[in-house]
């Protein structure tokens, strides 16, 4: 099977599953109204239980098709790391795109934009009343999101063009994927990170894994929030004290 084919079906795949999420979430909130719950916990757990089960059949079916084209995952030529470097190089690549979070949301808030994002705080909540989009947050996106903006995309356009244009391209892509147009350059810049470790690597379990661990990271940051407040109030309390 050529290669655009296999890319189209596997593109065709995550977009449906996307456009399907849309009809099924009113089902289970629907669903989960009748069992009791108040509206704010049946919405949680309608669009949670959505998320899990749309992206939980776009990965399944996409691991199929990888599994059974395995020829369609390598993109650069030469030697791909080992999996010691895919490790190294994956921790580095979520430490890059914690960074340059910080770097985009601070050249964002110069032009006037709120810190902060509406998505991951919106995720988050719900994932407190509805812990099952953990999976589609912290495993389910992260192999879905690299297979398409990082080997379909990114690995394209590096064929036919340079590693920056495909870089900026995908990574841009991937912003504007996410809904929050103000906040381009905060989803841009792991979008850079990600783009960097696979072209280092030569080996797309490497911004997997960066992923991965970003996502994770910011998961617990999140459920923490308030027990992270607690303490910063306690050092400011104490800093004061002392002096």
């Amino acid at each position: 099977m050529k290669n655009w084919v296999i890319a189209l079906m596997i593109f065709l795949t995550y977009v449906l599953l996307q456009i399907a999420s849309i009809f099924l979430a009113p089902e289970l909130i629907v669903y989960f109204t009748g069992k009791d719950l108040s509206k704010v916990e049946a919405v949680s757990q309608g669009f949670a239980w959505t998320l899990f089960i749309t992206q939980g059949i776009a990965a399944l079916i996409i691991a199929v098709i990888l599994l059974r084209n395995k020829k369609f995952i390598p993109v650069f030529k030469g030697k791909t790391s080992g999996f010691g470097s895919v490790l190294l190089w994956g921790v580095l690549g979520f430490f890059l795109a914690m960074a340059g979070q910080i770097v985009g949301a601070a050249i964002e808030s110069v032009f006037g934009v709120t810190a902060g994002s509406e998505n991951t705080e919106l995720l988050s909540n719900i994932s407190k009343t509805a812990p099952i989009i953990i999976f589609a947050m912290v495993l389910f996106a992260p192999f879905l999101e690299e297979v398409v903006f990082r080997r379909i995309i990114f690995g394209g356009l590096y064929t036919k063009t340079n590693f920056w244009i495909a870089a900026i391209v995908s990574a841009i892509v991937f912003a504007a994927v996410h809904g929050e147009l103000q906040h381009l350059l905060m989803y841009l810049m792991p979008g850079l990170a990600f783009a960097f470790v696979y072209y280092k690597t030569k080996r797309l379990l490497t911004p997997m894994l960066a992923h991965f661990l970003m996502n994770s990271f910011v998961t617990v940051v999140q459920w923490n929030a308030d027990k992270l407040q607690q303490l910063q109030d306690m050092q400011q309390s104490i800093v004061l004290f002392l002096q």
